[in-house]
C-alpha cells in the first residue's frame, strides 16, 4: 500500500478562490477587508514569510497594510504602533512577525493586539474561547490541519489522534480543537512529546497522526499504525545526502516520508503540505474578522 497524497497546495488553492469570491461579495457591501502586518528586524525566513502574506492579500483582494522596522526599533514605539492599529476602523486583522528580537518581550505584544483584531489566534482571550468551543478566531496552522482533514474526506469522530508536539502554537490548539463536542472534531486525543516514555506505543494506535515536534524525521513508517492518516506539520532544513544535488540543504518534515507513505493510508508531503494552509488560514481569518466588525456576522 502507498499512501495517497494530500496535497495542501491544492486545497489552499481551492479556498483561495472561494475567498476571492466572499471578499468580492463583502466589497459590494461597503467592507474591504485589511491586514496589517508588522516586521521588526531582517531575518531572511520573516522576510519571505511577510512578502507572501502582503502578495497573497492583494491575490484575494484584501487590503494590506505593511510596517518594516528595524532590527533596534524600540519596543515602546512597537506597542505604540500595534495601539495605533488598534484604533484603526480599515485594519480588521494585526499581525507581528515573529521571532521578535531579543530586545522586545514577545508575550507583551501579543497581549497588547486587540482580541478582536488576533487573527493569528495568539491572544489569551481567544486561546481560551478556543477552550470552551467559543473561538473567533483559530491559531492558522492548527485550523489549517482541521481543514485538510475535513478536505481531505477524514472522518474524525471517535478517531484516535495522537499529536507530537505540545507547543503553544500547533501542537496544544490543535489538539483543543479535535477533541471539542463540534463536527469535524469528536476525536480522542493524546498530546506525546519529549519526555513520553514510549513514543511508539502511542503512535502506532493513531488512526490519525500530527506531528508537530520540529524535529528531522523523527517518526518512522515502523511507528505507524497500518492505514493511518499523518499529516507533517515539521519544516526542516537538512544537508542534502545527495553529494551531486544542485542544492545542498533540502527540507524534511518530522515524518520520514519514504518509510511513512508505505504505511499510511494519507499523508501530507513536505513541502507542499501544510506549510501553504498557514497563510490561508490567516487570510480566512481576517475576512472573518471584516464580518465581524461590519456586524455582518
Amino acid at each position: 500500500m502507498t499512501a495517497e497524497i494530500i496535497s495542501g497546495n491544492e486545497i489552499a488553492a481551492q479556498m483561495r478562490e472561494e475567498m476571492k469570491k466572499e471578499v468580492a461579495e463583502l466589497k459590494e457591501k461597503g467592507v474591504t477587508p485589511g491586514l496589517a502586518v508588522v516586521l521588526v528586524g531582517e531575518d531572511p525566513a520573516s522576510q519571505v514569510y511577510v512578502k507572501n502574506k502582503v502578495k497573497t492579500c492583494g491575490e484575494l483582494g484584501i487590503t494590506s497594510f505593511e510596517y518594516r522596522k528595524p532590527m533596534d526599533w524600540p519596543e515602546e514605539e512597537l506597542l505604540k504602533l500595534i495601539d495605533e492599529l488598534n484604533k484603526d476602523p480599515k485594519v480588521n486583522g494585526i499581525l507581528v512577525q515573529l521571532p521578535l528580537p531579543k530586545h522586545i518581550n514577545e508575550e507583551k505584544v501579543l497581549y497588547a493586539i486587540d482580541a478582536e483584531k488576533d487573527v493569528d489566534g495568539f491572544h489569551p482571550v481567544n486561546v481560551g474561547r478556543l477552550m470552551i468551543g467559543d473561538a473567533k478566531y483559530l491559531p492558522c496552522t492548527p485550523h489549517g490541519c482541521i481543514e485538510v482533514l475535513k478536505r481531505a474526506g477524514v472522518e474524525t469522530s471517535g478517531a484516535e489522534v495522537v499529536v507530537v508536539g505540545r507547543s503553544n502554537i500547533v501542537g496544544k490548539p490543535v489538539a483543543m480543537m479535535l477533541v471539542q463536542k463540534a463536527a469535524g472534531a469528536n476525536a480522542t486525543v493524546t498530546i506525546c512529546h519529549t519526555r513520553t516514555k514510549d513514543m511508539e506505543f502511542h503512535t502506532k494506535r493513531a488512526d490519525i497522526l500530527i506531528a508537530a515536534v520540529g524535529v528531522p524525521e523523527v517518526i518512522k513508517g515502523s511507528m505507524l499504525k497500518p492505514g493511518a492518516v499523518v499529516l507533517d506539520v515539521g519544516v526542516n532544513r537538512i544537508p542534502n545526502p545527495d553529494p551531486n544535488a544542485e542544492k545542498k540543504t533540502k527540507l524534511v518534515g518530522d515524518v520520514e516520508f519514504a518509510s511513512a507513505k508505505e504505511v499510511a493510508s494519507k499523508i501530507t508531503p513536505v513541502p507542499g503540505g501544510l506549510g501553504p494552509m498557514t497563510i490561508t488560514m490567516l487570510m480566512k481569518n481576517t475576512i472573518t474578522a471584516a464580518k465581524v466588525h461590519a456586524g455582518i456576522e
